[in-house]
């Protein structure tokens, strides 16, 4: 039985899908989770090691990171095709396995074998036509895991799942940091980034064996599958304007801290001055690694302050955290400096981690949970590309100029725009929790036709 057809044999009327309202036990909310460590873990570690890594792939100094920018770009546009259309097939799928785990498993497992070969290619072009398969894979398998907290979770559990949700990307983060590190200190980047795609086929069979789905997948009503796709670029969405403008501010406020990380190389290589492979890398993990630790701490209170003050006045106080850390990175004299504004942006980036992710979840339509946090991670998947783009291109230009020491300080002064216009953005969100997808039928009284 589908989630659209009457229980009972009574005429079909649409109703609204169930909310979910079983309270989940621990270990489920962790499965739910866990799964963000991997897939953070990939691209935070391929990220930084690409800025290493193509110091030998592009010797020239002047357009190095503008290349870097570029390649990851190519991904960026696969992963925003995908990501939403595969979420939205995955809202309609019936399988032995459930609607969302096929997905799952098969884009995890070609990312193991994308980073298998990104780790053992040499040229530049290969590894960008990997890193766009790699995006293609990630985003496959991403686009329906976003749907279980809207599917499975119950509102009185949303803030603390949005909590452990932004722990577990935290956690990510620093693995990513930890293996690129690793790597640098050694001087072959190969093991390390295998072993981000171990972890995270590791943390897919946690999930993918141990979590039992919710809610039921959506009817077809005789549609082929190509309807289906292309429902996820309905223009429909644009009504939801509370999503939309959600979606806006998430873009500016998450790439406005991905300055940091996306430029974190060149920053201590020409900014302080930090030559040497083992000093950067001790550094990158210390960095990484104390802003990480600030954004755990901050993970959850935030979520629970914003079930007493309003999730939009937390996101708030995160974007001005924000801003302030990275103005203080962008005119820090030294590391210590630099860690002291990391902190900050930490605060910040995980008090909106855990408090966006609740907010998404209030005022999607749940049923079409596929389909909208897609849609909503198209901000995440493209914020970084293009704060890296601009960051690189800034950087590039200044080392033209013979002003190398210059440009990731003065990219680093773009991050608090970013974070005002998302919290600008904000503005118009109404964020009352949305708890049906459809307003109750309402079925007229049949009369008999009159008697001539």
């Amino acid at each position: 039985m589908t989630a659209s057809e009457p229980a009972t044999g009574a005429p079909a009327a649409p109703v609204a899908p169930g909310e979910p309202t079983r309270l989940l036990p621990i270990g489920q909310l962790l499965r739910l989770s866990v799964y963000w460590l991997g897939l953070v873990a990939v691209f935070q570690g391929i990220g930084l090691i690409m800025q290493e890594r193509i110091k030998v792939l592009v010797p020239d100094a002047s357009v190095q990171y503008t290349t870097l920018g570029l390649v990851q770009l190519a991904g960026v546009v696969i992963a925003v095709l995908v990501q939403p259309t595969v979420g939205s097939i995955s809202d309609y799928t019936i399988s032995r396995l459930g609607r969302r785990k096929p997905y799952i498993l098969i884009g995890t497992t070609f990312d193991l074998l994308f980073l298998i070969g990104i780790a053992t290619s040499n040229t530049i072009l290969a590894i960008a036509a990997l890193v766009v398969l790699l995006q293609f894979s990630s985003n496959f398998a991403q686009g329906p895991f976003q749907g279980y907290v809207p599917d499975m979770v119950p509102e009185s559990q949303v803030a603390l799942a949005s909590g452990m949700v932004g722990l577990f990307t935290v956690l990510g983060v620093v693995f990513g940091s930890a293996m690129a590190a690793l790597g640098l200190a050694i001087g072959d980047f190969r093991g390390p980034t295998i072993a981000l795609g171990v972890v995270e086929f590791a943390t897919m069979l946690s999930l993918f064996y141990r979590l039992q789905e919710g809610r039921v997948a959506k009817d077809r009503v005789g549609r082929p599958w190509r309807t289906i796709a292309a429902e996820a670029w309905g223009t429909d969405i644009l009504r939801e304007r509370s999503f939309v403008h959600l979606v806006g501010s998430r873009f500016f406020i998450l790439g406005g801290s991905a300055f940091l990380v996306v430029l974190a190389v060149p920053y201590l290589e020409r900014a302080l001055g930090i030559t040497d492979a083992d000093q950067r890398a001790v550094w990158i993990l210390a960095i990484t690694g104390i802003a990480a630790l600030c954004t755990a701490v901050a993970t959850i209170p935030a979520a629970r302050l914003s079930e007493r003050y309003g999730r939009k006045r937390l996101i708030y106080a995160a974007c001005l955290s924000s801003a302030v850390g990275m103005t203080v990175c962008a005119f820090a004299p030294s590391t210590w400096f630099l860690v002291i504004g990391a902190s900050l942006v930490g605060v910040g980036g995980g008090s909106f981690l855990a408090v966006d992710w609740a907010l998404m979840t209030d005022i999607i339509p749940k049923a079409s949970a596929g389909r909208f946090m897609g849609i909503s991670n198209v901000a995440t998947a493209t914020n970084g590309v293009v704060a890296g783009l601009i960051g690189y291109f800034i950087v590039d230009r200044f080392a033209g100029a013979g002003a190398s020491e210059l440009g990731p300080r003065a990219a680093f002064l773009l991050a608090p725009a970013w974070f005002a216009i998302g919290a600008w953005l904000l503005r118009p969100v109404d964020e009352r929790r949305r708890e049906d997808d459809l307003a109750p039928a309402r079925v007229a009284p049949v009369t008999s036709p009159a008697a001539p």
